[in-house]
C-alpha cells in the first residue's frame, strides 16, 4: 500500500468512526481530560451486598467472585474509608481479585461551605488513587442545607477542578430530597455548564417521586452520565427498593431510548437496603441477567 493509499483509507475509516458516533450519540458532550473508556458496562455498587452499615466491604469482597462483576462502585460513607489506609486497603483488595474500582460515592451535598466542598474534592482525589475518574453524590432532604443553590454554589466550586484531574461528578437524583424532580436540573444545568459535571440516574428514586422515565430521558439524555438501575415498589409512593423485575420500572423501554441517544457509561446494579434482602446472590443475578444486553 503506497503511502497516498494508506492516508486515503485512514481518512475514509476516520469519517466512518465519525459518522458511526455521530449517529449513535449526537447530542454527546465531551469531558474534558477524561481517560476512560466505557462504552456501556455493567457495574455493581458494595451497597447491593453490605447494606448501610460499616462492614468493611467484607461481604462485597466475599460476593463478587460469585457474580463475576468486576466493574465496582464503592460507597465511602464511613470515615475510615476515606483516610489514606482505607483508601490504600481498598485498592489493595480491588487489585488481588482483579476488580476495578470505577467510583467513589460519598456523603451527600451539604451546606456548601469549605468543609463540604473540601470533602468533595477530597473524594475526587480518592477515586483518582483507586484509578477511578466518578464520585457521586445525592442532595440533602429539601428545605435544609442552603438547599438547592447551596448544590449548585458547591458545583461551582467542584467543576473546574474536575475538568482539570479528568473527573466526572456524579450528581444523583434522590426522593424526598432538594435533587428530586426535573426542575432541580433544570436549575442545575442551567448553572453548570461543565461537561465533567452530569445526572447520575436513579431510576427508583424518579419513579419513587413520581417522575416519568422517559421524560428524563429526553430532557437530560446529554447530561445523562451514570445509570444506577433499582426497582421499584410503586410509582409516585416514595422510594422503596424491591428486587429485579418485582416492581414497577419499566427498565427496557426505558434502556432502549437511553441507548437511541448514545448513552455511554455504566449500568450499576443497586439494590439499596440497610440489610440486603436474601436471597442476595439469586437477586443480583437477576439484575446482572436483565441488564448484561447492553453493554457494548
Amino acid at each position: 500500500m503506497t503511502r497516498r493509499d494508506f492516508l486515503s483509507h485512514t481518512a475514509a475509516a476516520g469519517a466512518a468512526l465519525l459518522g458511526a458516533t455521530t449517529a449513535r450519540g449526537a447530542s454527546a458532550r465531551t469531558p474534558k481530560n477524561l481517560q476512560e473508556i466505557v462504552g456501556v458496562k455493567v457495574a455493581i455498587a458494595t451497597i447491593t451486598m453490605d447494606g448501610f452499615g460499616d462492614k468493611n466491604f467484607e461481604p462485597s469482597f466475599r460476593m463478587l467472585p460469585q457474580l463475576g462483576i468486576k466493574n465496582v462502585e464503592f460507597n465511602t460513607w464511613y470515615p475510615r474509608n476515606l483516610t489514606l489506609d482505607g483508601i490504600e486497603r481498598i485498592r489493595q483488595r480491588s487489585a488481588e481479585q482483579g476488580i476495578r474500582p470505577i467510583c467513589v460515592q460519598a456523603s451527600a451535598f451539604g451546606d456548601g461551605k469549605a468543609p463540604d466542598v473540601a470533602h468533595k474534592l477530597w473524594c475526587m482525589e480518592a477515586a483518582k488513587r483507586l484509578g477511578a475518574r466518578r464520585v457521586k453524590f445525592t442532595g440533602s432532604k429539601r428545605g435544609t442545607n442552603g438547599g438547592l443553590e447551596a448544590v449548585i454554589g458547591t458545583l461551582k466550586e467542584l467543576a473546574p477542578a474536575a475538568e482539570e484531574m479528568g473527573m466526572l461528578v456524579l450528581v444523583e437524583n434522590h426522593a424526598s430530597n432538594v435533587l428530586e424532580n426535573i426542575g432541580d436540573y433544570d436549575e442545575i444545568f442551567s448553572k453548570i455548564d461543565s461537561p465533567n459535571v452530569g445526572l447520575c440516574l436513579d431510576t427508583a428514586h424518579f419513579v419513587g417521586a413520581g417522575v416519568d422515565l422517559m421524560e428524563v430521558v429526553k430532557r437530560f439524555h446529554s447530561r445523562t452520565l451514570h445509570v444506577d438501575l433499582k426497582d421499584n415498589r410503586t410509582v409516585g409512593g416514595g422510594h422503596e427498593a424491591v428486587p429485579y423485575g418485582t416492581g414497577v420500572v419499566k427498565f427496557e423501554p426505558f434502556l432502549d431510548e437511553l441507548m437511541k441517544h448514545g448513552y455511554s457509561g455504566y449500568l450499576l446494579l443497586e439494590l439499596a437496603h440497610n440489610i440486603p434482602k436474601e436471597p442476595v446472590l439469586a437477586n443480583l443475578q437477576s439484575g446482572h441477567a436483565m441488564f448484561k444486553k447492553y453493554e457494548a
